[in-house]
């Protein structure tokens, strides 16, 4: 049976590229478009999601992994269809220069 809560799939662990954490140690997940991390099933997913991947024990040791993290909100696309985003401004640049298919709002979140 497929697992259907709201919000289950809101966030990944970021694989991207261009988004430096502010600490080399930090697990950093990420999700598409600017949401608040106050709200509570954005909350209670990015909490499940650390459960998931082994990051927090429990649920509750999620929540509290959120109470310290750092938010950031910035833009990301595809370079060329890769199968990965690479980070860049609002109007799709990277800091390569090149250009992403389709700007996509993301808001990242170091653990």
């Amino acid at each position: 049976m497929r697992d259907s809560r709201i919000g289950e799939t809101l966030w990944s662990e970021w694989s991207g590229e261009g988004f430096e954490p502010t600490s080399q140690d930090a697990l950093v997940f990420f999700t598409e478009d600017h949401v608040d991390i106050e709200n509570e099933t954005v909350r209670r997913a990015l909490a499940s999601a650390l459960q998931r991947d082994g990051s927090s024990i429990s649920l509750g040791n999620g929540y509290s992994a959120i109470e310290s993290a750092t938010v950031s909100h910035g833009y990301a696309g595809e370079v060329d269809e890769a199968i990965y985003f690479t980070m860049c401004n609002e109007d799709g640049e990277t800091r390569d220069g090149d250009y992403v298919d389709r700007v996509i709002p993301i808001t990242w979140v170091e653990i």
